[in-house]
């Protein structure tokens, strides 16, 4: 059997103690799942003043209190705290900096975004070195931590007994996000002489990327899914980065993220109505029916619904729908049921929508997390029409919910939804290649057309309900990877 690895884990998020996408639900699920591989994992993220220390039971780690950091000229002070991860034994650790964290929301556009994140990544390191943890990996996590592998080649360095054989590993969740700061900013990354390891024509063009110097120095970097891996080596997805990617060629991997099945599958659902398995989907009708009616929507014999739940913006597909929706509600007999809050222009539409269809659309304009796993067992299909979508969680989240998903052929979408072949009566769910109103519109067509044929309807949801996404499965790629470093 192979050994135990030291893993160092560092993310600007973990749910439940603080969320706003993929990144906080990954950077819980998967360390959790390494801890129980039997991996000893150390998880380092901010305590947000917005977390609920009471909820979570959090103690202070008496070892590790009113550290200094020092970065450049400035000095923080910090404390860690630690707290257990629901549904594990794993600890989370966490850098208790008032100065910093206390604002009422994770991200900001202040000044001083950039120290945010950095004092994250010295206290993690300086934290591993006062408890004598030699890490066999230190995995960083999109811009906020992706400076570490250059600190690790400079400013640790000297310490050969704790980093002298760490290897690392950055996971771009999304490469839009990338922590671009004027350069300016550079004496606070405390590299003094080191300096000249920075991206100098970056430097001359007054600005510095983070997520940029992960990429140049990390040993390896991963992307949340293979399609994405290949589609941001691309000018089309790249956003400036492409370059760089293209010349780190084997060290960019593709893993697909895993779905946490005793959170998200109708057998073990304990947010949903009536529970139910792909033996037996009497229980999926009668949560359609609970969805309807929190709705407040007419129970309509055969008449599908369709379901959303996302972040309201661009890269998820909705500048599509004002061109195709109104004609397809129009036109067809299906209901819609959104739960998501972001870019005012679309939560706009969706009121239009509700308006103009009163008895086929309901929105919710916010995120609800009860709401979310209702609409995934009550509904029969999952729209998903991204520009882009690195991985995305729900349309797997929907193939083991029996809600067959409707999405765009890009990112972890591509690489996790089979279209449906009605010969063979082979794949998972509608997809759709062309990025345009015409797509999303043949798409929906497409699905009601399907749902209207109730045997292959059911077949289609078998076929999506026997796929398997588990954490249990990923993490053997990691696992793989971090031994090949």
């Amino acid at each position: 059997m192979p050994s135990a690895l030291n893993l160092l884990f560092l993310s600007s998020e973990v749910a439940p103690f603080a969320k706003t996408g993929g990144l906080g639900d990954v950077s819980a699920a998967l360390p959790r799942t390494l801890h129980r591989h039997g991996h000893d994992v150390r998880v380092f993220m901010p305590l947000y003043a917005r977390i609920d220390r009471k909820k979570f039971a959090f103690r202070r780690v008496e070892t590790l209190r009113e550290l200094p950091i020092i970065i450049g000229r400035r000095v923080f002070e910090v404390s860690i705290y630690a707290a257990t991860l629901p549904g594990s034994t794993l600890e989370i650790f966490f850098v208790h900096c008032p100065a910093l964290y206390s604002r009422a929301s994770i991200y900001s556009h202040d000044g001083d975004e950039h120290l945010r994140f950095l004092v994250l990544a010295y206290a993690a390191l300086e934290c591993a070195q006062r408890m004598r943890f030699a890490p066999d990996v230190v995995h960083c996590n999109d811009w906020q931590t992706a400076m570490v592998p250059l600190l690790l080649k400079t400013r640790f360095a000297w310490d050969q007994k704790i980093f002298g054989r760490t290897k690392t590993v950055l996971t771009i969740h999304n490469l839009n996000y990338q922590g671009m700061f004027p350069a300016s900013i550079v004496g606070d990354t405390g590299l003094g002489d080191s300096q000249h390891l920075l991206h100098q024509d970056q430097l001359r063009d007054g600005r510095i990327n983070f997520l940029l110097h992960g990429i140049l120095y990390a040993n390896a970097i991963t992307t949340v899914s293979p399609t994405y891996a290949r589609e941001i080596r691309g000018s089309e997805y790249g956003v400036g980065l492409d370059g760089a990617l293209r010349s780190r060629g084997s060290a960019v991997k593709g893993i697909l993220n895993g779905v946490d099945y005793e959170e998200w599958s109708p057998e073990a659902d304990k947010l949903i109505p009536v529970r139910y398995g792909p033996e037996d989907l009497a229980g999926k009708a009668r949560c359609k029916q609970a969805l309807l009616a929190r709705a407040k929507l007419p129970a309509l014999p055969d008449v599908p619904v369709i379901g959303i739940v996302s972040r309201l913006a661009g890269q998820k597909g909705f500048d599509l729908f004002p061109p195709a929706l109104p004609r397809l509600l129009a036109k067809e007999r299906f209901q819609l049921v959104v739960t998501g809050s972001g870019e005012r222009h679309f939560e706009r539409m969706f009121r239009q929508l509700q308006a103009q269809f009163p008895n086929q659309v309901r929105f919710n304009n916010a995120f609800d997390n009860e709401m979310a796993h209702w609409i995934e067992a009550g509904s029969d299909f999952f729209l998903m029409p991204s520009r882009y979508e690195p991985c995305g969680l729900n349309q797997m989240y929907s193939l083991k919910y029996g809600t067959v998903p409707i999405v765009r052929k890009t990112g972890g979408l591509a690489d996790t939804v089979e279209l449906w072949n009605p010969r063979a009566r082979t794949g998972t769910g509608i997809v759709f290649e062309t990025y345009d109103a015409f797509g999303l519109y043949w798409a929906i067509s497409e699905a009601l057309k399907v749902y209207r044929d109730r045997p292959a309807y059911r077949q289609l949801q078998q076929n999506g309900m026997a796929q398997n996404f588990s954490w249990d499965h990923q993490v053997e790629h990691y696992e793989q990877l971090y031994r090949q470093l």
